[in-house]
This record gives structure tokens, C-alpha cells and sequence, in this order.
């Protein structure tokens, strides 16, 4: 039925959010435009997560679910609906997220992607000698012969018949896939002048006194007090290399397995990447990761790599550099499998598209950055023909260089040119430049934060008196005087990955930015040949790890000391003080909140009503220190409790220098008892700073720290920058953030291009002879960023 304005279905060109309530939205209300780009912006911590991927995000993907049915439902992720009064004009939400790509072994690029999928398609059609179908070029599956014998009833009569069965996988039988092997250096599990009841096992876990370590001294096989220099020649196998038999330890029946076996099972088979740091310092001391000398690092037998097409196999062709890969299936004329190239094709292009064709199929997801995975993502949505869906952005310029940025920009615009709705968290300016519509939330993070500061065009932003709109034409301008080095960091013939064997120092005792075009080389040449140097700390961009029970004081460190006060304060244990340890509430076991399983629904949490949500049991928030139970003390934020334990009465020296590194990274505002998986990414990265910059280190090595700051916050990280220098040390910062390279004393610049096209030095000096040179990429764009100042 028409209505005065046309269809009544026309008029649902809004997306309207009313009294939204997520982590800290105030009861936000604001109307979306459909079929436009529109981006959020706000210092961090200010509520644009919670209200577009908690909030829109979420309700459409909960929506979406419910459509299923129940069976189907149980075996999906269920989600509550978000705390909104009404989400209403919803479409279906995709999101691209900046979430670590899993980080299986066996998992590449060309995998995520479906690319390896259609390639093995490919070579079993053309691939010559044809050798079988798409399974024989799959690293992940094993070639398996199987034979026996089978009896078939047929009416009344029964007879054996012998059978067979073969699979030809591609799967490298040495290396099961993966590429690498291993070898073990005894001496970082166990210090042979020791018996096990002495310690004898170095290995993380395994304490004298635990079940890893009584498994052994228990099971008969050797004697716990003898130095295991002094066993046998049968006690030392037992010891190491015994296959897994079952046992009886301790009146348990346990499985017996050697200690090498026990090591290869519960390190070796998981991938480095998603190890704890402490776990992967053991691993990176004890095994050595070699390519697979059977397969060379492919992952694939022989047989898989003898079927070629135009002489290269499908390992030849997963190790080329995307952007060659493109080039190679232009020349290939198949008419045959027309229609498989035509969208292979397609696919590869859309890597070199969106600034990603440095990479290879069969680079490990494991190694991309946070800003590599979310573009990995965005390719298998440049080709989709779905209109009118909604892509969800988190910072997409996320390790992009100016020069990539332009072409990221054409992809947003693009997507929202097919008829969809583009909604972008950002800070960077020349992506906010492009939006149709901007909403800006604030006016500050955590509590000051969670309402709509600014609705309309970037030009009204411009005009505005919001901190995004007084910020967003700041410009940092090259420092008149740089400061003069005291000595240099050589690195010399560097060639891992694409690095042309790099000659370069880095000098000592002032701020170095390495930057270049994403894909040009620079975290290799940096992590690869200062991080492992003695007196460097390198801060990278590996996600903080942590439970709902993790908060910034227990990540921090800032706990023990503030348990042991309260312990000593009150002359008792400081395992009080822990929710997670005797101090917890036996109702909620000091989480706080009682959890519901409603099976296939959304389990439902509610408030603990015995400790009010405060975590702790009653009999410990009698206890006090400076007048605050250990409750009231952890819902300080970081500057009142800086101010808490500087005073007199509660004066604690270890907890205070530790909150005066929190308020250093700009984390004053931040709750010291809030659960961790509550932070942003840009808070997160910062808490990882804070805690890394109370380490000894002469040099401190900084991978894009500007990830998730806002245009203010930047101005307070370079003042941070300028502190680390003052006080002695030397200040190396990957990064690609124009204000920093700006505020540089010196800068590395590699390129020209990215991959193969890269790994060179173009150039090294001043930001203001960078500038005056305008040779290189970073040159002209540095040039073009003061220019507007």
C-alpha cells in the first residue's frame, strides 16, 4: 500500500538504537543511515565497540541465529540479547574484526581464504602427471591404505570377501603438515646434577611437588633420588624416551609416557603463536624449528609436488608473492576450467587490491599482524554479491601506511556504493574524511564516557567543540633541534623473509621511527635483529590473554603488593585478599556473577546477591587498609588509587609505581578491579606498555603503539615518548602514524614497495630531510601531513 512519501517499505532507511546500556552507554539513542558510511569516533574507552559490535552487531547476529532451529542452535555460539530498549531497521551484520585469525598450525593464508581450496581443484584437472582429485594436494590430509577381509550376507548365504581402500593425501608424512620439525636440547628440560625430589625438571610446570613431576619419581621406572646423570642406560630411556603405557602411580592409573614424548605431545603440537609468553620463551629456549628436510617447508610429499602445471606445482605456486600469483593466472588459457580461473582469479586480485599482495598462500596465519587478519577477512567480502547487508569495521587502517589508506578507502566507499551499510570504528583522519556520516562518542572513556557528543558531516565535526573535532586537523611539525645520538645498534646483512641483506645502525639515546609501506620489511628487520639483543625490551602487538577473572591489578602486578599490605596491615594471610584464592565468595566463587546455562538459549548472568558483586567472602571486608576494605579498593580507577597509595596512611611504594605507569599511558580513568575482556584493543595494548616499561631495559622497542588512539591521546603518547628518551634510554617505534614519524630524531624508512618490491633501506635521517627529499612514499606523504599545518 502507497503512503503520501511512496512505499511504506521505502521509509526504513534507518538503523534506530534506543536506550542502549552496553558496558558503559548511557542510555544512548541514535538513528543510523542506511546505504551510507558512517564512522564512529571517540577518545578510547569511550563506548563505540560496545555500542557497534555489542550492541548493533550483536542484535543482528542474535537475531540472525534464532532463525535456525533449536538443534542447530546448540551447536552454535549463543549470546544474550544486548541491555537496549529497542534496536529496530536491523539487516544482516558482517563483521571484520581485528581478532587474531586461529592460529593452527596447519592453518595459512591460502586456507582462510578457500584459495588452497580452488587450487587443488585446479591441479587435479590440470596437473600433469594427473596423479588424482583435489584431496592428493591437501597438506592436511595423510595418504591412508587400508585392506582386510568382510563378510557379506546375502538371503541365507554368507561369504568372505577381501576388500581394499586408498585415499592419496598430500599431507608430508615427516612433518604432518606443518612445514617444520623439531629437535629437543636436553639440557633446557633438566639439570642432570640434580635428582628429581631435588628439582631436577627446569620445564614450566613442572614443580617438585606437582602431579607432571610425581608422575615420574613415582612410577618405578627410576629412583627420585638419584641425579639423572647416574641412571642407567634402561633408566635414562625410561625417563626420556618411553612410548605411553599405562601405570599405576600413586594407587592412580595414570599414563606413564617419557619425558621428550610428554614435551613433543603438549608443546610441540601446538603452534608457538598462541602460547603463553612465558610457555614460548621455554619453547624458543628448548626446540629448534627447522624446515621440514623431507618436504623443504612446503608441507606436501612428493607425489603432491610432481603434478605441475606450466612446470610449477602447487607449492611453487602457494610460495609466490600474490601479486606474481596474479600475474601467472593471467597466462594460464584453460578454457576448460574457464569459470574456476575467472574466480581465482578474482580472489587473488582482491588481496593485491586491498595492499595484501606481499603476501604468499602459505604464509601461517599465525604471523599476521592484527591489521594483516582483518584485511584477510575483507577479501572474501570485495567480491560477495550481497547487497544491503552491514559491514562492521574495527579499525581498518590498523598498520596501514598513509599510502595504503587511499586504497582502503576506495574498498569502504565501494562496498557502500553496492547498496550496503558501512558502519567503521576509526581514528585516523583520512578515513573519517570519506565518511557520509559521523558519530562521536565521549566525552571521555570508561565512566565519563558512553553518550553522543556529535551527530552529522565531517565539516560539522570540524566546527564542532567535541575533543575529536578540536583535534581532528592537529598536525605534529618536525622538531627544530633533533637530539645528537650517543652511539649506534648495528644490524648487518639482515635477509630473513624479504630484507635484501640490510646494512643499518640504529642510533643510541634518541627516538628512531622505522616506517614504510605495509609489507616493506620493517617489524622483520626490527624484531628479527634487535629484539633478541641483551638490554632490549620489545613491546609487540601479540594479544594480552586473560579470563573474566583478570583485571588490570592482577596483569599489572599491582595485587601482590597491595595483598601483602592488607595482610601485614591486618596480621593475616594476604591469600584473603584474593577472589580467586581463599578471599573468594563461596557463592560465586569470586567471580562476582552467578551464571545460568539455559542450554540452547543464551545462559543469563546476575549479581552475585551474597557479596553484592564485590567478589569477596563478608568475614574479609572487615579487613582494612587506610580506611577501604580490598573491595573498595579495586573499584578505584587508577588515578584514585594512585592518590590512595601515595597518602600516608596507605602509602604502598610498589602498587604507586606501578599506577603511575597506568597514568602514564593515559589509563588514569581505568577501573583497577574491571574484568579484562571488557577493555578496548587500544587499552589493552597500552596496559601491555605500562606493564613492559617497568622491566630493565636500556632499549625499548615499540611496535605501532598508536593502535586504537585517539587524535588527543597521541599527544600524550609522544610526551610519554620523549620522557623514555630524556631518562637515558634509546626509543625504537615501528610505526606508520604521521605525528610520530614527525616527532622522530631520526627515521628508517624501508620500501620502496612492499615484499620482494621491498626489504631495502631508501632512506635514513632527519624527519625534516625526509621531507625536504620527498623521494620516497613516506617522504611525500609526511611532506603532504605538515604541509597542512
Amino acid at each position: 500500500m502507497d503512503t503520501g512519501s511512496g512505499r511504506a517499505a521505502d521509509q526504513h532507511d534507518r538503523i534506530r538504537v534506543r536506550g542502549a546500556r552496553e558496558n558503559n552507554l548511557r542510555d544512548v539513542d541514535v538513528d543510523l543511515p542506511k546505504r551510507r558510511l558512517t564512522v564512529f569516533t571517540g577518545v578510547s574507552g569511550s563506548g563505540k565497540s560496545s555500542l557497534v559490535f555489542g550492541t548493533v552487531a550483536a542484535e543482528s547476529q542474535r537475531m540472525i541465529n534464532e532463525t535456525y532451529s533449536a538443534f542447530v542452535q546448540g551447536f552454535m555460539p549463543s549470546t544474550g540479547r544486548p541491555d537496549v530498549d529497542l534496536l529496530d531497521g536491523l539487516t544482516t551484520a558482517i563483521v571484520v574484526d581485528q581478532e587474531r585469525i586461529g592460529a593452527d598450525p596447519r592453518s595459512t593464508v591460502g586456507t582462510v581464504t578457500d584459495a588452497n581450496a580452488v587450487l587443488r581443484v585446479l591441479f587435479s584437472r590440470l596437473g600433469s602427471p594427473h596423479i588424482g582429485g583435489p584431496n592428493a594436494f591437501s597438506f592436511n590430509l595423510a595418504t591412508v591404505t587400508a585392506g582386510g577381509a568382510i563378510t557379506v550376507h546375502k538371503g541365507k548365504d554368507a561369504s568372505a570377501q577381501r576388500v581394499s581402500f586408498n585415499r592419496l593425501g598430500g599431507m608430508c608424512a615427516e612433518c604432518e603438515g606443518r612445514g617444520t620439525v623439531t629437535d629437543i636440547d636436553l639440557t633446557q628440560l633438566f639439570d642432570e646434577t640434580r635428582s628429581l625430589a631435588q628439582g631436577a625438571i627446569t620445564i614450566p610446570g613442572y614443580g617438585t611437588d606437582g602431579w607432571n613431576v610425581r608422575m615420574f619419581a613415582e612410577s618405578g621406572y627410576v629412583d627420585k633420588d638419584t641425579p639423572i646423570r647416574d641412571f642407567t642406560e634402561q633408566e635414562r630411556h625410561d625417563f626420556l624416551y618411553r612410548e605411553p603405557t599405562k601405570r599405576k602411580i600413586a594407587g592412580i592409573n595414570m599414563t606413564y609416557e617419557g619425558l621428550v614424548v610428554r614435551v613433543r605431545r603438549s608443546f610441540l603440537q601446538k603452534d608457538r603463536e598462541a602460547m603463553q609468553p612465558h610457555i614460548r620463551a621455554f619453547v624458543d629456549r628448548a626446540m629448534t624449528f627447522t624446515a621440514c628436510p623431507s618436504c623443504g617447508g612446503t608441507r606436501l610429499n612428493d607425489v603432491a609436488r610432481s603434478s605441475k602445471i606450466d612446470g610449477k606445482s602447487i607449492a611453487d605456486v602457494c610460495a609466490m608473492q600474490i601479486s606474481d600469483l596474479s600475474m601467472w593466472l593471467r597466462r594460464l588459457d584453460r578454457p576448460s576450467v574457464g569459470p574456476l580461473l575467472d574466480g581465482l582469479r578474482s580472489l587473488v586480485d582482491s588481496f593485491v587490491e586491498i595492499g595484501l599482495g606481499y603476501l604468499s598462500l602459505d604464509r601461517p596465519t599465525g604471523t599476521l599482524s592484527g591489521g594483516e587478519g582483518q584485511r584477510v577477512k575483507m577479501v572474501k567480502h570485495l567480491g560477495s554479491s550481497l547487497s544491503d547487508v552491514t559491514y562492521v569495521f574495527d579499525e581498518p587502517s590498523t598498520g596501514l601506511h598513509p599510502h595504503d589508506i587511499e586504497r582502503l578507502d576506495g574498498l569502504l566507499l565501494r562496498l557502500r556504493d553496492k547498496g550496503n551499510t558501512v558502519l567503521v570504528v576509526e581514528h585516523k583522519p583520512e578515513v573519517i574524511a570519506i565518511a557520509d556520516h559521523v558519530v562521536d562518542l565521549g566525552p571521555g572513556a570508561g565512566t565519563a564516557g558512553g553518550t553522543i557528543c556529535f551527530e552529522g558531516s565531517v565539516d560539522e565535526l570540524r566546527a564542532s567543540d567535541t575533543v575529536t573535532g578540536r583535534h581532528l586537523d592537529d598536525r605534529v611539525v618536525p622538531k627544530p633541534q633533533v637530539r645528537r645520538p650517543t652511539g649506534a645498534l648495528e644490524i648487518r646483512g639482515a635477509s630473513q623473509h624479504n630484507l635484501q641483506d640490510v646494512d643499518v645502525d640504529v642510533p643510541t639515546g634518541v627516538l628512531t621511527v622505522v616506517t614504510g609501506v605495509a609489507g616493506s620489511g620493517k617489524s622483520t628487520l626490527v624484531h628479527g635483529s634487535l629484539s633478541g639483543r641483551d638490554d632490549v625490551v620489545a613491546i609487540d602487538q601479540s594479544a594480552i590473554r586473560g579470563s573474566r577473572r583478570s583485571n588490570p591489578a592482577t596483569y599489572t602486578g599491582l595485587l601482590e603488593p597491595v595483598r601483602k599490605a592488607f595482610a601485614k596491615a591486618n596480621g593475616v594471610k594476604p591469600a584473603l585478599f584474593s577472589p580467586n584464592s581463599e578471599g573468594a565468595c563461596p557463592a560465586c566463587n569470586g567471580a562476582g556473577v552467578v551464571y545460568t546455562d539455559l542450554g540452547m538459549m543464551a545462559g543469563v548472568s546476575a549479581t552475585c546477591v551474597e557479596c553484592d558483586g564485590r567478589r569477596f567472602d563478608q568475614s574479609v571486608l572487615q579487613y582494612r587498609l587506610g580506611g577501604k576494605d580490598i573491595s573498595e579498593v579495586l573499584a578505584l580507577s587508577v588515578t584514585q588509587a594512585e592518590r590512595f597509595f601515595g597518602a600516608d596512611d596507605s602509602r604502598v611504594p610498589a602498587a604507586h609505581a606501578v599506577l603511575l605507569r597506568l597514568a602514564d599511558v593515559g589509563l588514569g580513568y581505568l577501573t583497577i578491579g574491571q574484568p579484562l575482556t571488557t577493555l578496548s584493543g587500544g587499552e589493552r595494548q597500552r596496559l601491555k606498555l605500562a606493564t613492559r616499561l617497568g622491566e630493565p631495559g636500556g632499549v625499548i622497542v615499540l611496535d605501532e603503539p598508536t593502535t586504537g588512539l585517539h587524535l588527543a591521546d597521541v599527544e600524550q603518547l609522544l610526551g610519554l615518548l620523549d620522557r623514555m628518551v630524556d631518562s637515558g634510554r634509546t626509543v625504537v617505534v615501528i610505526e606508520h602514524h604521521q605525528a610520530v614519524m614527525a616527532h622522530a630524531d631520526w627515521i628508517i624508512d624501508l620500501g620502496p614497495g612492499a615484499g620482494h618490491d621491498g626489504g631495502r633501506v631508501v632512506f635514513e635521517g632527519t624527519p625534516a630531510e625526509l621531507i625536504a627529499a620527498r623521494t620516497t612514499l613516506t617522504g611525500q606523504h609526511l611532506a603532504e601531513y605538515v604541509g597542512g599545518a
